[in-house]
């Protein structure tokens, strides 16, 4: 079944999506979501009536083109080098996209986007920077979110000495009448962005959220709105049919979404992570997006994948005819250039919303998530009495590192084995680490991904601490109990005071504290709602050993 823009080969279940696109039509999906009818996801409006304005974004944000520009125009006799984003989740994923399918053009500041609470990595950016030609941009809905109050108050402390004082240096994107906003105002920063608080989070990308990061760096984002909306009018509603087929092949325990992308676009796939993850994974149901999986045999894959490759269909024709002799239905993307990316987004997000009605589940609310922090929250208040994260006795000790769960065996290696012996049908496992990136750790965690798939034929999903919290977290606790969760965590020898209060130096936590107690709340998190979870914790470097953990498996 072939379109201008998106091919389906859905092999045996040709019928199935067939009927998906049939029903579709005869529930008038399209023009419901169009005329903002929540009836589709729920018989009670909320959390989805004050969620929609994502469908009209790309026109409102075209129209405060000018207002962008003016902004900028402004910030130019700065001479700014760098900008910091300091966001997490949906206020930071679109602009990092952005940011390295394009990077800094010609004569622009070069953007990084902060979205963690790991002391090493902060600590890197704060001694990198020249504050005087740097310009911060406090990117949330609300500002009350523990990791970007956190960096925020950091950062503006650290630019309180600039001349002319530290305001001047930020920018806030957030939403009309949220916490942050009336902060923001009172601090006369450089420049306040206010966005219409009826989209979230994940659906911000053509927003301020995600456009004005843009537009800072040089791209065309006039040519990215255009070609979102003209995705949004599209006569055969390609978002539509995309996510009828996606809805409809999970209903048939093909939840395991397997994506393909250029290099260029690897960031997109994290974006997409959270927009599928955070949207459908609840009430035990949900899609798996599996990211950056190394190419097998057909005959590794379960009866649970659907594969989707965003690349030229040519250069897959004969993977795409050896999958569907094995099978499993495969779905190809066509990408023009990189301006591409304004159109995908739109047709992601509204396939997002149209797979979440064929899976019964409100897309926009993420009901689990709340969980972690309110641990986390707990685990912070313990350490202020107690100067100590609690938590429980390993079941292992050795000098590798020590074991935390309910498993056995006598080395790593061995508890590792038993752990992901329990695998069942439609299971997959998941990586979450909480230690410092580098070239070496991500080498150390992509082979041992690459062993697990390879022993257990099992999908296998990682990602970093706290960054997937608001990501994959949703899906983590809400979704199926079909995941072994694996978290590797650190000693944080590093200790950066996280400042009580703006302007003040005092501090009763530190940012490798805080990080503890998050990778902790996950933990009781996952435990509270059943899940099967280990952790690893080593006193030092990890790379080496899980290189071992990798050849032994």
């Amino acid at each position: 079944m072939k379109g201008n823009l998106i091919n389906y080969y859905p092999g045996s279940y040709q019928q199935i999506v067939e009927a998906a696109w049939k029903k579709t039509r005869q529930d008038d999906v399209a023009c419901r979501i169009r005329a903002k009818d929540y009836t589709l996801w729920s018989a009670a409006p909320e959390e989805i009536v004050n969620r929609l304005g994502w469908l009209d974004a790309p026109g409102h944000t075209l129209k405060k083109i000018d207002y962008i520009r003016d902004t900028l125009a402004a910030l130019a006799n700065k001479k700014i080098k760098d900008v910091i984003l300091l966001g997490m989740g949906g206020s930071s994923l679109a602009a990092e996209t952005f940011n390295k399918v394009f990077s800094a053009q010609t004569g622009y500041p070069q953007l990084t986007v902060l979205d963690t609470t790991n002391p090493s990595i902060i600590s890197n950016i704060a001694q990198k920077i020249d504050c005087d030609k740097t310009i911060f941009i406090v990117s949330s809905k609300s500002g009350k979110t523990m990791e970007i109050t956190s960096l925020f108050y950091f950062f503006y402390n650290k630019a309180r000495k600039i001349k002319g004082g530290a305001g001047e240096h930020f920018i806030f994107i957030t939403d009309e009448g949220s916490p942050l906003a009336k902060t923001a105002r009172e601090l006369s920063p450089f420049h306040v962005f206010l966005n219409n608080p009826d989209i979230g989070g994940r659906y911000s990308a053509l927003s301020f959220f995600g456009i004005f990061p843009a537009a800072i760096i040089g791209i065309d984002v006039n040519k990215l709105l255009h070609n979102a909306q003209s995705a949004a009018g599209s006569p055969d509603d390609t978002g539509i049919l995309l996510g009828a087929a996606l809805g409809a092949l999970a209903c048939q325990g093909r939840d395991k979404l397997t994506l393909y992308l250029p290099p260029r676009w690897k960031s997109f796939g994290d974006w997409l992570e959270q927009l599928i993850a955070e949207s459908t994974g609840k009430e035990g149901k949900g899609i798996i997006p599996v990211l950056d999986e190394p190419e097998a045999d057909v005959s590794f894959y379960a009866q649970d994948r659907v594969f989707v490759f965003s690349q030229n269909e040519n250069d897959n024709f004969s993977r795409i005819k050896d999958l569907n002799a094995a099978g499993h239905p495969v779905i190809t993307v066509n990408i023009k250039d990189d301006y591409d990316l304004g159109s995908q987004m739109y047709i992601w997000e509204m396939a997002t919303a149209v797979a979440a009605y064929f899976l019964g589940v409100n897309p926009f609310d993420q009901p689990d998530v709340e969980a972690t922090k309110i641990h986390t929250r707990k685990m912070i208040e313990s350490y202020k009495n107690k100067k100590i994260i609690d938590e429980e006795k390993p079941v292992l000790a050795t000098a590798d590192g020590d074991v935390y769960g309910n498993t056995s065996g006598k080395t790593i290696s061995e508890v590792l084995n038993n752990f992901l012996a329990q695998q069942k049908t439609g299971d997959y496992a998941s990586l979450q680490i909480y230690l410092n990136p580098s070239e070496e750790v991500d080498t150390a965690v992509t082979t041992l991904r690459a062993a697990i798939f390879k022993k257990y034929k099992l999908p296998v999903t990682c990602g970093y601490g706290p960054r997937y919290l608001h990501s994959t977290g949703q899906l983590h606790k809400g979704g199926a109990n079909c995941g072994l969760f694996i978290q590797l965590t650190k000693e944080n020898l590093m200790n950066i005071p996280i400042p009580d209060e703006l302007g003040k130096e005092s501090s009763s936590l530190s940012f490798g504290e805080l990080l503890a107690a998050q990778a902790q709340g996950d933990w009781q998190a996952l435990k509270e709602k059943g899940r099967r979870i280990i952790r690893i914790h080593f006193p030092n470097d990890a790379a080496v050993f899980l290189k071992k953990l990798a050849a032994f498996l």
